[in-house]
C-alpha cells in the first residue's frame, strides 16, 4: 500500500513538460535475418543500416509534408546496405520501440520499385507507392475499439507482413507506417528499408493502386480526420484506412480512402472482444492533455503496460494530476497491492526518466 501511495504520488508531482517524443521502427527480420535499423539520434558518421535515415521519434502532423514517404528527406545515405534475396511470397517483421504507446489507429504496408538495379540514390519522394497491406479497425467502435496499432502493440509492437508472390522481381523499398488517430492532426510514422525481392511474379501495380508520397494522403482524407472523441465515434463502426487500395485487391479507391474497415467481433486466430472504458470526451475536440498518456483512452493503455509489463520501458507522455489521482485508486485496488516495492520502484524511476526529472522519486520509494 505505501508503495501504490508513493507511486501516486510522484507521478502528481511530475511537471508537464508538453508531449515527448514517441518512436519508429528500429529493427526489421528478413527471412530469418536480423537487421538493425537506424538509429535517429546519433551521429549518421559510420550508420550502415538497410534502413533509410530518419531524424526524430516526433509524429509528422502534415500528411503533405515533404518527409512523409520515409521520415526523411527521401535520399539514402553514405554506406546505404540492402537486404537482398528477399524471396517473394515471404514475410517481412518490422519492430517499433519497446512499448508503442498508441493504440488508435491503422497499420499500412508500402511497397515501391526503384528503377535500375538498386534503390541506393533514389529518391523516395520519385517513386510509386502500391500498399500491400493494412489494418484499420478490427474490432468495437471507432472510439473506443480494437485497431491494428493496438494488434502491434499486442504482438510485441511487431508488424509482419508478406511480400505478394506476384510482385515482380527487383529492387524496392518496403515502408511500415502506424497512424496514430488520438488527437488532431493525426500522427504519421512511417519508415522505410531497403530490398531486393527475388523469385518474384509479373504482376505490376496498376495506376489506380500507386500513389507517391507526399501526394498519397491530404490533411482532409477521412481516415486522418477522424475524431475518436465524439459522441458519433463512440457508435461508429466502419473505418477509411487512408491510401490507395490494396495490391491486388480489384479494389477502387473509395473517396480516396484504401478502403473501408468494418468492426467485428473476431479477428484471426484471436477473439476480441471491445473494451467497455475509455474517453467520452468533448464532441468535437481533443481535449487538454487528450494525447500521448493523457486524459481519457491513452490513459487506458498506459494502465494497461503498468500492469503488462515489469522490465520495458512505457510512454507516459504526459500525466496531469487528474490521472495521478486515478493511478493511486488503480494501484491500491486489489489487483495490485501484491506488487513489490522494487517493481514499483522502477516504475516511478522510469516515469521519472522519460521527464528528465530526478530529484523527487530517485531512491525515495
Amino acid at each position: 500500500m505505501f508503495a501504490a501511495q508513493v507511486i501516486a504520488l510522484a507521478l502528481a508531482a511530475l511537471p508537464m513538460k508538453g508531449v515527448m517524443a514517441h518512436g519508429g521502427v528500429l529493427a526489421y527480420s528478413i527471412g530469418g535475418e536480423w537487421y538493425n535499423g537506424w538509429s535517429p539520434y546519433n551521429t549518421p558518421v559510420g550508420q550502415s543500416t538497410i534502413q533509410r535515415p530518419w531524424a526524430t521519434y516526433d509524429p509528422i502532423q502534415d500528411a503533405t509534408a515533404s518527409t512523409v514517404a520515409c521520415n526523411d528527406d527521401g535520399t539514402s545515405p553514405t554506406g546505404q546496405l540492402t537486404a537482398t534475396n528477399v524471396q517473394a511470397g515471404s514475410k517481412i517483421t518490422a519492430y517499433w520501440n519497446q512499448v508503442w504507446p498508441h493504440p488508435y489507429g491503422p497499420m499500412l504496408t508500402y511497397l515501391a520499385k526503384c528503377p535500375g538495379t538498386t534503390c541506393t540514390g533514389v529518391n523516395a519522394g520519385t517513386l510509386d507507392w502500391f500498399k500491400i497491406d493494412q489494418s484499420g479497425l478490427i474490432s468495437g467502435t471507432v472510439g473506443n475499439g480494437y485497431w491494428g496499432s493496438g494488434k502491434m502493440i499486442d504482438d510485441n509492437c511487431t508488424w509482419t507482413s508478406t511480400i505478394p508472390a506476384t510482385v515482380p522481381s527487383g529492387s524496392y523499398l518496403i515502408r511500415f507506417e502506424t497512424i496514430a488517430l488520438h488527437s488532431l492532426p493525426a500522427q504519421l510514422y512511417p519508415e522505410c528499408a531497403q530490398i531486393d525481392i527475388v523469385g518474384g511474379g509479373t504482376r505490376a501495380p496498376n495506376a489506380a493502386e500507386t500513389v507517391r508520397f507526399p501526394g498519397g494522403y491530404s490533411n482532409s482524407d477521412p481516415g486522418l480526420t477522424v475524431n475518436l472523441y465524439t459522441n458519433e465515434a463512440q457508435t461508429q463502426t466502419t473505418y477509411i484506412i487512408p491510401g490507395p487500395p490494396l495490391y491486388n485487391s480489384g479494389a477502387t479507391s473509395p473517396g480516396g480512402g484504401g478502403g473501408t474497415t468494418t468492426a467485428t467481433t473476431t479477428r484471426t486466430s484471436t477473439t476480441t472482444t471491445s473494451s467497455t472504458s475509455g474517453s467520452t470526451g468533448v464532441p468535437g475536440t481533443v481535449a487538454q492533455y487528450g494525447q500521448c498518456g493523457g486524459i481519457g483512452q491513452s490513459f487506458s493503455h498506459f494502465l494497461r503496460y503498468f500492469d503488462r509489463n515489469t522490465d520495458v520501458s512505457f510512454h507516459p507522455q504526459a500525466i496531469p494530476d487528474l490521472l495521478a489521482a486515478s493511478l493511486r485508486t488503480h494501484v491500491m485496488s486489489s489487483t495490485h497491492t501484491t506488487r513489490s516495492v522494487s517493481n514499483v520502484k522502477f516504475r516511478v524511476q522510469d516515469v521519472s526518466n522519460w521527464f528528465d526529472w530526478n530529484s523527487v522519486v530517485h531512491g525515495n520509494v
